[in-house]
């Protein structure tokens, strides 16, 4: 998919385009392509994107460390606002302080807009952060029984197992 020019969009219908994308994209390892459409309208001094996806990936569980697949849906939406990066002067490209209004996507507007770059960083953010397979997963069976009727096999673990006996309690 090409980048789209921003001054086209002032003459498309209703200075809308909307594209229908199946993608892979390499970075993101997925069972299926990423399937859905992006849509960009000119809105005079920001652009409105609107994008919806899906695909699957394969993730691995953060408690037992088997892998599962999960469905990857994104249903986003963004404004990114068309300001001339050549009028922010020198000043701008030193260390200032930014607020938080400031944190806000520009793109100048004559410039660039990459819709597969969008849509790539949205399957990106919409990835859970806690990835487990089951909210009933115990995690890595752990059988403490053989833990201790092996003895260690590494001996500088030996101090560390001192210390545990001495801080277990009597009745355990």
């Amino acid at each position: 998919m090409d980048p789209i020019y921003v001054p086209h969009l002032l003459k498309a219908r209703d200075r809308t385009r909307t594209f229908d994308i199946e993608t892979v994209f390499p970075e993101l390892e997925t069972l299926t392509p990423v399937r859905g459409s992006v849509q960009v309208k000119h809105c005079t001094t920001y652009l409105e994107v609107q994008g919806k996806a899906e695909a699957i990936v394969t993730l691995t569980c953060d408690r037992c460390l088997q892998h599962y697949n999960h469905r990857l849906t994104v249903d986003a939406e963004e404004l990114i606002w068309l300001e001339d990066p050549t009028e922010w002067g020198d000043e701008e490209l030193l260390e200032r302080e930014v607020s938080v209004e400031d944190l806000v996507e520009n793109l100048a507007p004559d410039g660039h807009f990459e819709p597969r770059t969008w849509l790539y960083e949205q399957v990106c953010l919409a990835l859970p952060q806690r990835q487990i397979c089951d909210e009933a997963c115990a995690g890595i069976p752990v059988d403490v029984q053989q833990e201790t009727a092996n003895p260690l096999r590494d001996r500088r673990w030996a101090a560390l197992a001192k210390l545990k006996h001495q801080l277990a309690p009597e009745d355990a």
